[in-house]
């Protein structure tokens, strides 16, 4: 029997490697490994902000203002 998978894990190989054929863009064998390394470390970066919840009433400012 399988164990479930965690649909909210990133794989950043296999992102990379799909969005590089998905827009038809020739990434080399010997550079593949810098590409994802890069995702990798974005996807570090920006953990804080996608954990951070928000609450369902909260409503969406129809303009930015400063």
């Amino acid at each position: 029997m399988s164990s479930p998978t965690n649909s909210n894990v990133f794989e950043a190989a296999v992102y990379v490697q799909q969005m590089a054929q998905l827009q038809q863009l020739p990434i080399s064998a010997d550079r593949l490994p810098q590409v994802v390394e890069q995702f990798e470390r974005l996807q570090k970066i920006a953990q804080p902000v996608l954990a951070f919840e928000l609450p369902d009433e909260l409503e969406a400012a129809p303009r930015f203002e400063p």
